[in-house]
């Protein structure tokens, strides 16, 4: 098969990542530390303790770049891992576009996402150490169903807190983690101090990811015998996603194209981050000028219309102090089908690169990202996530433009994962049904004084 029309590319499991890139050792400025919400200095290692297993933590302060990926976490990529990379022939020839566009489809992996890549990473440490629960958030699903895979395969109790939107917008979601032998909850729910506090204000509130993070580190606080674990936002979570960027920059040279702009939706970070960061590497150190854009949704617009400032992880105010775009811990964020995108702030590692000028960050609407979700599927054969239709949009709209200035471009873009359990969200847009949200800035933003 000639290289012209080849489509898709595909590694060997001994090309599988041995090693986790960490980009913190090729930072310009390093990352601001996380702070005591108390004293307001730098915290230690004695203050994550209690939710953390010891070697997360470690990676979470490590400017190694190489952080070895322990074999029986190896043994459980291999069912999805390397994941194919697609060139987008039928897109491009939809858009009548010069432009090469290519994604890297995590869709593959048990759950449907790119999310297992760190639960299984987290399931095995706390496994190592004694841990038999974890607790956790999850937005639209795909986080609750991948650390209830990876629970399952390392024989680890799941306990997970669902925002309620989603719990009740996505049944099969809720299926998928209940098959998999983990407990789920909507969240906020009465099971704990602060879900019973946010009902007692607003007994309808269709909850959020800032929400069920305070009811998932209380339950992991209070009790021995769990572990608190988080699918995105922090360095360890965002550092065992680059086997994705790893593997995309073996298939493009196996493509024979090097990406002038690299893609993922972002939320809390974690899909941008897999596969911008390895890439990234080299803009860091000045081998190249490639464009890495963050795409968020219009109505939670972190990177774009939020500030970069010391911010709660969640909406109790019970994280440590975190420096990154934040739209305030108390942020409610719209009940959009991009579940896994509604989340107050950004990854800090995200942030601080985004505010030392190496990224760049779009926001969309919801219905521009489903008409760009459905050309795809329908150009492609793919089904996409509804988080990962804006990394889509934003693409559409790079070929588009390289169509009219009639220029080649090459577009890397990550497909997080597949929509198989969005369909009501596809029969809502599909019937005109989905509403546009305005992003709804609060007046008098609550700093956190530093």
């Amino acid at each position: 098969m000639s290289q012209a029309t080849q489509r898709r590319y595909v590694l060997p499991e001994s090309e599988l990542p041995t090693h986790y890139y960490n980009i913190a050792a090729d930072l310009p400025a390093p990352l601001p530390p996380p702070l005591h919400p108390g004293t307001r200095e730098p915290i230690g290692p004695e203050m994550l303790a209690p939710l953390f297993p010891m070697e997360l933590i470690k990676q979470e302060v490590s400017a190694e770049r190489q952080i070895p990926i322990p074999e029986p976490v190896r043994d459980a990529y291999r069912v999805y891992r390397p994941s194919p990379l697609i060139r987008a022939l039928g897109l491009e020839k939809s858009l009548g576009t010069p432009a090469r566009i290519y994604y890297k489809y995590e869709g593959v992996s048990p759950a449907g996402s790119h999310k297992p890549n760190t639960a299984l990473a987290q399931a095995y440490y706390n496994r190592a150490e004694g841990t038999t629960r974890l607790v956790t958030e999850t937005g639209a699903g795909q986080w609750g169903s991948a650390l209830a895979h990876a629970g399952a395969h390392f024989g680890v109790d799941t306990k997970v807190f669902m925002v309620r939107v989603s719990y009740e917008q996505k049944p099969y979601r809720r299926s998928f983690i209940q098959a998999m032998g983990a407990t789920v909850v909507p969240s906020p729910s009465e099971e704990t101090n602060a879900g019973r506090a946010i009902l007692a204000a607003d007994p309808e509130s269709t909850g959020s990811l800032g929400i069920a993070i305070s009811e998932a580190i209380e339950v992991a606080a209070t009790h021995g015998d769990t572990k608190y674990s988080l699918g995105s936002v922090l360095n360890h979570v965002l550092l065992h996603q680059t086997v994705i960027g790893q593997e995309a920059m073996r298939q493009m040279e196996m493509a024979g194209d090097a990406a002038d702009v690299v893609i993922g939706c972002a939320g809390g970070g974690s899909n941008f981050a897999g596969i911008a960061f390895p890439f990234l590497r080299d803009r860091l150190n000045g081998a190249s000028d490639t464009r890495f854009m963050a795409v968020e949704p219009a109505s939670c617009p972190s990177l774009t219309r939020g500030e970069y400032r010391y911010d709660f992880g969640d909406t109790a105010g019970t994280t440590p102090l975190l420096k990154m775009h934040t739209l305030g811990n108390e942020f409610r964020p719209a009940p959009i089908h991009a579940g896994g995108l509604r989340y107050h702030g950004m990854a800090p590692m995200i942030s601080h690169l985004y505010a030392l000028g190496f990224l760049e960050a779009r926001a969309y609407p919801q219905n521009t990202c489903f008409d760009a979700a459905i050309r795809f599927a329908r150009t492609e054969g793919i089904v996409p996530a509804p988080e990962s239709s804006h990394a889509i949009r934003a693409a559409i709209d790079l070929a588009e433009d390289a169509r009219r200035a009639g220029e080649e471009k090459v577009i890397l873009f990550n497909l997080s994962g597949h929509g198989f359990f969005d369909m009501a969200a596809y029969d809502a847009y599909l019937a005109g049904d989905l509403t546009d949200v305005e992003f709804e800035p609060r007046t008098e933003p609550e700093a956190v004084a530093v």
